[in-house]
C-alpha cells in the first residue's frame, strides 16, 4: 500500500503537460463514435430478440436467448432427455439441464491449450449415450515447442467425468486451422474434422491426418470398410472444415470449410462440399471454383469470405418448411445461412437465403434440438470483434405466434 501511495504521489508532482485542443477534439470525436456504434450493436441485438422475421418463403420466426455471459462456446450437443451439453473454446464442458436457466460445470480439463483459434472445440454423445454415458470431446493442446489436437471418449457419471480413453492422438495443431468438428454418421461411426494447420501440403498428403475427415469406430479402430482399411482417413484435400452433416433421406455427407480468405491465398474461396469416401477436395492445389482431373471442386462457393462454421440439417417438426434444410454459421459473414437442395442425388441447390445478418454479429455453432427449435451461439469474444454487455451467447429460434 505505501509503495502504491508512493508511486501515486509522484506522479502528482509531475509538470502538468499541455494538451493540444484539436488534439482533444478529435479524440472525443473518435470516442462518441465508438460509444454510439457500441450502442447501435447491442440495440440491434436487443431488438433481434423481440422482433418477428420472415424467411422469403414467409416463415415467420423469433430468437430467444437460452444462455449469455459465455465465453467462445463452440459446439452443442443434446442427450435424449433434451439436456444441452456444450463447449467454450478456453476449455469448459457445460451442461443445461431441460428447463433450468443456469449451466453447470461439468469439467475444466486441465490439458486444453487455448491458443488463437485453437482450445476446446468438438463435442459430441455417443448414439447410446443413455446406456452407456460416452462423451466425446476434441481440443489443442502443448506439444513440444507447438500445438497438437486430440480426441477424447470419456465416461459421464454422476455428473463427472472418468475412464478417460484417447481415441486419437497428436493430430496436427497450431494457432489456427484445426478443423476439430465431431459428428456420429447415420452409420455409426465418428466422424472428425482436421485442418491443414497452417501447413498447405498436409492436406494431400496421406501420411498425415491433417486437412481430412476422418473416420472411426467409437473405441478409435479403424473400420474395416474405410477407404484404405488400415487408415482413419475418409476423404482428403481440406483446409480447415468446421461443419458436417448428413442429408436425412440420401445419407449424404455435406460439409462446410474456410477458405484462403486473403491469407494466404485470393479472398474468399468458403466452401460447401459433398463429401464422398476416398475422394480429392484439393486444397492447396485447388480452391475457389477451380477445377483439376482427380480433385472435386465444391457444390458452392463463398466470394467475398463469410467463414462457416458449422452445418447441420433440419430434422424437427415445428417448422415444417425448413424440413431437410441445411443451415451453418458465418463468422465474419455475421450470418446463418440456408440452404434448400433436393431430396436426391446429384443434390442440387434449389435457393438459398441469409438469415439475421448483422443481428448477432459472429455466429459459430448451428444445430437443431429435440424439441425442434434452431440452436446457435454468438462467437464475439475470439478477438476478432467487439463483445456488447453479455457475449457471448446461445440462442434459439422458435416460431412466431
Amino acid at each position: 500500500m505505501k509503495q502504491i501511495l508512493h508511486e501515486t504521489d509522484s506522479l502528482l508532482e509531475q509538470p502538468t503537460t499541455q494538451i493540444d485542443p484539436l488534439f482533444l477534439e478529435e479524440n472525443m470525436k473518435n470516442t462518441i463514435l465508438l460509444a454510439f456504434s457500441f450502442i447501435l450493436v447491442l440495440s440491434s441485438s436487443l431488438l433481434g430478440q423481440q422482433k418477428v422475421f420472415t424467411t422469403e418463403d414467409g416463415i415467420r420466426y423469433r430468437v430467444e436467448t437460452v444462455l449469455e455471459n459465455l465465453e467462445i462456446p463452440w459446439s452443442l450437443a443434446f442427450d435424449d432427455d433434451g439436456n444441452m451439453y456444450f463447449t467454450e473454446r478456453p476449455g469448459r464442458l457445460q451442461l443445461l439441464k431441460k428447463g433450468e436457466k443456469k449451466p453447470l460445470l461439468i469439467a475444466s480439463i486441465k490439458e486444453v491449450r487455448h491458443r488463437g483459434e485453437g482450445g476446446l472445440m468438438g463435442l459430441a454423445l455417443h448414439p447410446n449415450f443413455k446406456i452407456n454415458g460416452f462423451l466425446y470431446v476434441s481440443y489443442t493442446f502443448d506439444f513440444r515447442r507447438g500445438q497438437s489436437n486430440k480426441v477424447v471418449r470419456f465416461r459421464l457419471e454422476n455428473g463427472t467425468l472418468n475412464d478417460q480413453k484417447e481415441i486419437l492422438q497428436y493430430l496436427p495443431g497450431s494457432s489456427v486451422h484445426n478443423g476439430c468438428r465431431l459428428r456420429f454418421g447415420p452409420d455409426g461411426k465418428l466422424y472428425i474434422t482436421t485442418g491443414d494447420a497452417a501447413e498447405r501440403s498436409i492436406a494431400q498428403d496421406l501420411g498425415s491426418l491433417g486437412g481430412k475427415i476422418l473416420r472411426v469406430n467409437d473405441d478409435g479402430s479403424i473400420p474395416g470398410d474405410n477407404p484404405n482399411p488400415q487408415s482413419p482417413v475418409f476423404a482428403f484435400g481440406f483446409r480447415n472444415p468446421q461443419g458436417i452433416d448428413w442429408h436425412p433421406i440420401s445419407r449424404v455427407l455435406f460439409e462446410t470449410e474456410h477458405g484462403p480468405s486473403g491469407f494466404d491465398g485470393p479472398g474468399g474461396g468458403d466452401e460447401v462440399n459433398i463429401v464422398e469416401p476416398g475422394k480429392n477436395y484439393g486444397w492447396p492445389i485447388i480452391h475457389h471454383r477451380e477445377t483439376r482431373s482427380g480433385m472435386e471442386s465444391p457444390f458452392l462457393e463463398y466470394t467475398p469470405a463469410i467463414a462457416p462454421a458449422s452445418g447441420v440439417f433440419y430434422k424437427g417438426t415445428v417448422f415444417p418448411g425448413f424440413n431437410t434444410n441445411y443451415f451453418f454459421g458465418g463468422l465474419r459473414g455475421q450470418r446463418i445461412q440456408r440452404l434448400v437442395v433436393t431430396e436426391q442425388p446429384p443434390h442440387r441447390l434449389i435457393q438459398q437465403e441469409v438469415m439475421l445478418q448483422g443481428v448477432f454479429r459472429r455466429i459459430r455453432e448451428v444445430t437443431t434440438g429435440p424439441d425442434g427449435y434452431i440452436y446457435f451461439s454468438t462467437s464475439n469474444r475470439d478477438g476478432r470483434a467487439t463483445p456488447v454487455e453479455n457475449d457471448d451467447r446461445i440462442l434459439r429460434i422458435v416460431p412466431a405466434q
